[in-house]
């Protein structure tokens, strides 16, 4: 059996976060993951999750500042005490929360710039993964057509920063929406056989248009069935923008043919 995750930075956009939460459940969604909750004290999300018995699995880093373009801190050369500072607050909230999880986003790069911000995000990992042995830390690579110039947009490169780490707990974000823009759709369950080892989390949503994963070129049954096959145990996120109203949007659940 399949478990699925309701990503909240994208599903019931309308409602306030602990209503966002309060929709999921009723949905009949088990377990939430979330972008950036901190404006939600971390109190009040916990005891919603408690009300509701819904599991938070993970929250983003911080992006930095996003109007000088920041869009992660984890790859950026000279700003490793801002990375740290902020990975603290992370961490703390995650904790109080009731998270298992955190996505370090490692930011932009610069192509002449990239052997600096490889070592830089090696080494702030390697402090992050030591600073909390009690979360799992994802590395997503992200495609370069939504966000041109992200540190890594390939399985394999993040694969190669969690080897080079030497870190047990940090294991990557296999988003599909992200490996099909990259590769092609047929790249999708290639790349699961090949990396299901290193896999912490996995998230859907339609390749191209990022909607509902009921449209467009990559086969969702299929890869449920690879994932079955493979026998993976942990959670999907169902990270897409849907097309119109949430709640009428969750068709896709039976004609994918899976349970929430």
């Amino acid at each position: 059996m399949l478990n699925f995750s309701a990503n909240l930075g994208f599903l019931w956009p309308d409602l306030p976060l602990p209503e966002r939460i309060r929709a999921a459940a009723n949905a009949g969604f088990r377990a939430v993951e979330l972008h950036w909750p901190y404006d939600t004290p971390a109190g009040d999300l916990r005891r919603c999750l408690d009300e509701t018995g819904v599991t938070l699995l993970g929250i983003n880093t911080p992006v930095g500042n996003p109007e000088n373009g920041d869009f992660g801190l984890g790859a950026q050369p000279g700003r490793e005490e801002e990375f740290r500072d902020t990975f603290r607050q992370t961490l703390d909230y995650a904790r109080d929360a009731g998270a298992s999880a955190i996505h370090v986003m490692a930011g932009l790069a610069r192509p002449e710039a990239r052997a600096a911000a490889r070592q830089t995000l090696i080494n702030n990992l390697v402090h992050a993964a030591a600073a909390a042995p009690d979360m799992t830390l994802l590395l997503e690579p992200i495609n370069q057509r939504d966000n041109p110039g992200y540190f890594y947009s390939t399985i394999a490169e993040a694969a190669e920063i969690i080897e080079t780490t030497g870190a047990s707990n940090i294991k990557l974000m296999f988003d599909c929406y992200h490996v099909g823009v990259t590769g092609g759709p047929d790249a999708v369950v290639p790349r699961l056989e090949e990396y299901l080892d290193h896999i912490g989390h996995i998230q859907i949503a339609a390749v191209k248009s990022r909607a509902e994963p009921d449209e467009g070129d990559l086969d969702y049954k299929t890869v449920f069935s690879a994932l079955n096959r493979l026998g993976y145990e942990g959670w999907i996120g169902c990270e897409y923008r849907p097309r119109g109203d949430t709640a009428a949007g969750l068709g896709w659940v039976k004609a994918l043919e899976v349970d929430l």
